[in-house]
């Protein structure tokens, strides 16, 4: 669980690890566009590229995030998430565990209705 100063603090160690890893598995991806179907070469860059990802969500969920997609995180406050997704440049959003990706609302917006305990600490 986190609360708002811990998820922030963290913020930037995941945003420089995903925006790293998304630098390194872009050339991979063209390669994935380009290559022809059955060759040894797409099956390398496939390769590269689970390797890539998954390396980029085991560190993910060793800071204590969940993993919801490429580039997309959720810090868990205990009554729903901190939900952020690469390039985004601040932690901005907020969902409750059943509204999803789509139910985010602006975390300006949350503080300002609400009063959440994850946002005192």
């Amino acid at each position: 669980m986190f609360s708002l100063a811990e998820a922030q603090a963290l913020f930037p160690l995941v945003r420089g690890i995903t925006q790293r890893t998304a630098e390194e598995l872009a050339p991979v991806q063209r390669q994935l566009k380009v290559l022809p179907r059955r060759s040894p070469e797409l099956q390398a860059a496939e390769q590269r590229y689970q390797a890539i990802v998954g390396a980029w969500v085991n560190k993910m969920r060793r800071l204590g995030l969940v993993v919801k997609g490429l580039w997309l995180v959720d810090f868990d406050t205990g009554d729903g998430y901190l939900c952020w997704k690469y390039p985004e440049l601040k932690l901005g959003h907020y969902h409750g565990y059943d509204e999803g990706f789509a139910g985010r609302r602006p975390l300006d917006e949350v503080l300002e209705t609400q009063d959440p305990d994850w946002a005192r600490y």
